[in-house]
């Protein structure tokens, strides 16, 4: 049997995360008093809206303590911390891990330069045919 490959083994990582942050839900059983996340999804969005801004700065300053001699496996811990964050805030909203996945892979292979002109040019088209 073939060992799975890094996108397999990541996708199941992520998987397992999301359904662990799910079951954090009040609705699901969560307890606000004994979880970190359960107390995230409690207070609501302003709460982890919040540690993500915190997380996102934080991977900036690890990556700027990098360019100047700092230890660069610093930007990886500061990163989990920003998808951790980020997941909680997919779960409260209904998404997925696997459909930030799907996204990506659905612009492999774009120039970034392209995609963020397609984006440009599709939000242009939305404003003008919307009703004034």
């Amino acid at each position: 049997m073939a060992a799975p490959t890094p996108s397999a083994v990541s996708q199941d990582a992520l998987a397992r995360l999301a359904a662990v942050i799910e079951s954090r839900k009040t609705a699901n059983g969560g307890d606000p008093d004994k979880s970190y996340v359960a107390r995230l999804l409690h207070k609501g969005p302003d709460a982890f809206l919040k540690k993500i801004g915190e997380e996102a700065t934080e991977v900036v300053m690890a990556a700027k303590d990098a360019d100047h001699g700092g230890d660069a496996t610093k930007i990886v811990y500061e990163v989990a911390d920003l998808w951790f964050h980020s997941m909680i805030a997919l779960s409260h909203y209904g998404l997925t891990p696997a459909q930030v996945i799907a996204e990506l892979e659905r612009r492999e292979g774009t120039s970034g330069i392209e995609e963020k002109a397609l984006r440009k040019a599709q939000d242009r088209d939305a404003s003008e045919s919307a009703p004034r």
